[in-house]
């Protein structure tokens, strides 16, 4: 059975995709069979890993609210993971979600039949707490939380937590949380050292590393439709994220 990664965090800006894309890729390098799922109206992730979302007829909208089978809709990408690609129509979603039976556990029935290719799934959550995101920790094993040091990027982490223990409780007891990524990481200032430090001692939670530096490069990846592992691969944040998936494998 693959592990199931779902990577939430209510606040925009955080390197959620990022962290799914590369992380993806990684775990790839080091011989895995990769599933990313896109989970975000936006479709960020889609968008970053070649895809141009207004080029697709079916997307993961049309697995749990279509009749489409998930391994129909899976498109390859140019570093190796699949990809369940995502749709604006996915911001409709969560209205017709609701009025299904058993609405959050949508994504975990879509991704049954795929569960024996794939050693690992990582599911891109939506900056939100709603339908979508419990659907996506409903569906996982384990969930990643990446957080910028920043002061008001840490403010929401409760209500994240108070999400997930809900989700532990209702829908998915055995779901573990993995830790807190620190992301967009500049360790020379006081300040993104002292949030971290508050994090680690307000929320008992399992800071992972390496933390995920600051850099351009990562703005920079997406528009050539690729991860930093392959457009700055030498870089210390492609290093970051070879030695996370080389920790959680």
């Amino acid at each position: 059975m693959p592990r199931t990664l779902a990577v939430a965090n209510q606040k925009g800006g955080v390197a959620k995709t990022t962290t799914v894309a590369s992380l993806g890729a990684a775990l790839v390098e080091l011989g895995q069979r990769v599933l990313l799922v896109d989970l975000d109206p936006q479709a960020c992730l889609t968008f970053s890993l070649g895809t141009d979302p207004e080029d697709l007829d079916r997307s993961i909208h049309h697995v749990l609210l279509g009749g489409e089978k998930a391994r129909d809709v899976l498109v390859s990408t140019d570093e190796g993971p699949d990809l369940l690609p995502a749709t604006i129509e996915l911001a409709t979603a969560e209205v017709r979600l609701a009025a299904e039976s058993g609405p959050e556990q949508m994504v975990r029935t879509a991704l049954r039949p795929l569960r024996s290719a794939y050693d690992w799934i990582v599911i891109d959550c939506p900056p939100t707490l709603g339908l979508l995101t419990v659907n996506g920790l409903s569906a996982a094993s384990d969930v990643l939380i990446p957080l910028q040091c920043e002061t008001l990027a840490h403010r929401g982490v409760g209500q994240l937590l108070d999400t997930i223990h809900d989700v532990q409780r209702l829908t998915n007891p055995d779901l573990r949380i993995l830790g807190v990524l620190p992301t967009l990481y500049d360790g020379r200032t006081t300040h993104a050292r002292a949030v971290l430090e508050t994090i680690a001692d307000t929320y008992s939670l399992t800071v992972l590393a390496p933390s995920i530096p600051k850099s351009i490069r990562f703005a920079e990846a997406p528009a050539i439709g690729n991860t930093i592992l392959t457009t700055a691969s030498t870089t210390a944040g492609a290093k970051a994220y070879r030695a996370l998936a080389a920790a959680m494998v």
